[in-house]
């Protein structure tokens, strides 16, 4: 690659990683930080240690995999394992990142922040209910009818919300609202404050996201230059590095906004109000304002990507229903759900998530491992194999579903699972007995060629 080339690919892993930072942020990204913050309290450093790990290095890694696998979707990754793990998985995370729970969190966040904490005392169900059908109605017009004005939108809009966050973090440490609280029983001390961290990093859903968007950006790099794997995979990297360190220094100051408000806010329900009335405290009525309009935007861009891209993936696997239906029924169900409120939304969300972060942290190593083991069948089933028994366990637990003995033999006899974090056991022992698999075992031949996809 000449010396132009290589300017060229420079320039073209800012704009790419830009691109990534807009996909990846929404509102969701502003408000589990700022909650953090609040709770963690003096250890709050310790909180943000944790969070980084799921909320920046997981999306990263996630990125890289897809890159790195050569695989086409993530549907086409999952089913290394098997087809129909591959299709049942990547249909549930297009229904978590989209209207089970994220589409409708970016309706909830944007009446939390944009119009309840205007309203006063006059807020109430049937305010949130007029709002949430507002906002629902324009996402499906500019989703079945996806003009120049949203890419547009997109383009101004992440600047903005970047510079209205920059202000109120210099604002916040210039005049601090107040000084560090004790930390809430979650974030007791350093070691409990970490693990409390990782798994609230599950909430931004970056990471299930990641294998998505990666798509979009293997696409890119692949347009700009980049031929072989080792230069997809490069410059995937590159990318993704500019996107999550964004986002990584938005989640370490917006965090400390959070911790530093519970002096004159208290500890609330969910990040949103702490952000809406930080804003107010620090900037007055206008720089609340100002936030409520800019969040809004964010909030309705990402909604519409959202609605957009479940719909095109329904409509490939289910093309008995044509994409503007597609687009109706997410936009409908979205909103119904909305009505449920930002912290039952939340409340919910994290079952789901206890059971599928595991899994594709799972799927994100074993892309990577993939050519220590041939990419065998075998490693894959196994070590997915065992991380769903434990997944399914944490998520059933999280729910609140008595599991009787079986999960009395989980939280005895296995480690970390009373901290959410025993599918950590499963998976490297599945790993080690896939490996154990294929060393025993070997591939069968068809025709005197190896199969592709047999253990």
């Amino acid at each position: 690659m000449n010396t132009e080339n290589v300017k060229l690919s420079n320039r073209a892993y800012i704009a790419i990683g830009l691109m990534l930072f807009a996909l990846f942020f929404g509102a969701g990204n502003l408000i589990f930080p700022a909650s953090l913050g609040q709770q963690a309290g003096e250890n709050i450093w310790w909180a943000v240690l944790g969070f980084i790990v799921t909320g920046v290095g997981l999306p990263l890694l996630g990125v890289m995999a897809m890159g790195y696998s050569g695989s086409k979707d993530v549907q086409a990754l999952a089913s290394r394992v098997h087809p129909v793990y591959g299709f049942i998985y990547t249909v549930l995370l297009y229904l978590t990142i989209g209207p089970a729970f994220a589409i409708p969190r970016t309706g909830t966040v944007s009446y939390e922040i944009a119009v309840k904490p205007f309203l006063g005392s006059g807020a109430t169900d049937m305010s949130q209910t007029i709002f949430l059908m507002v906002f629902f109605l324009l996402t499906l017009w500019l989703s079945i009818n996806p003009a120049k004005l949203v890419d547009r939108i997109g383009k101004v809009l992440t600047p903005l919300l970047l510079l209205s966050i920059c202000a109120l973090i210099i604002k916040s440490l210039v005049t601090p609202m107040g000084s560090y609280q004790a930390p809430t029983d979650a974030y007791a001390t350093s070691g409990i404050a970490v693990v409390q961290g990782i798994l609230d990093g599950y909430n931004t859903m970056d990471a299930l996201a990641s294998l998505v968007f990666a798509i979009l950006v293997i696409d890119f790099v692949k347009l700009s230059g980049a031929q072989t794997k080792e230069e997809v995979t490069s410059a995937t990297f590159k990318a993704g590095l500019i996107a999550v360190a964004w986002l990584g220094f938005v989640y370490i100051f917006v965090a400390n906004i959070g911790a530093t408000s519970v002096s004159q806010l208290g500890i609330l329900d969910t990040g949103a109000p702490v952000l809406a009335e930080s804003a107010k405290l620090l900037f007055g009525s206008i720089g609340a304002l100002i936030l409520a309009v800019i969040v809004l935007l964010a909030c309705l861009t990402t909604s519409i990507g959202l609605v957009t891209s479940c719909s095109k993936y329904f409509y490939r696997v289910f093309p008995g229903i044509n994409y503007k239906l597609y687009a109706v029924i997410f936009s409908v169900v979205s909103f119904f759900i909305g009505m449920y409120g930002l912290k039952t939304i939340i409340s919910a969300a994290i079952p789901v998530l206890m059971f599928l972060y595991p899994l594709t942290i799972a799927i994100i190593a074993l892309a990577f491992l993939n050519n220590t083991f041939q990419g065998r069948q075998c490693v894959y089933v196994w070590t997915i194999g065992l991380t769903l028994i434990s997944a399914f366990v944490s998520g059933c637990e999280t729910a609140e579903v008595n599991l009787g003995a079986f999960g009395q033999w989980f939280a005895t006899y296995v480690p970390f699972h009373d901290v959410g974090m025993g599918w950590v056991t499963f998976t490297v022992a599945g790993l080690i007995i896939g490996f154990i698999h294929k060393t025993l075992v070997s591939k069968p031949q068809v025709h005197g060629e190896e199969e592709k996809s047999v253990a």
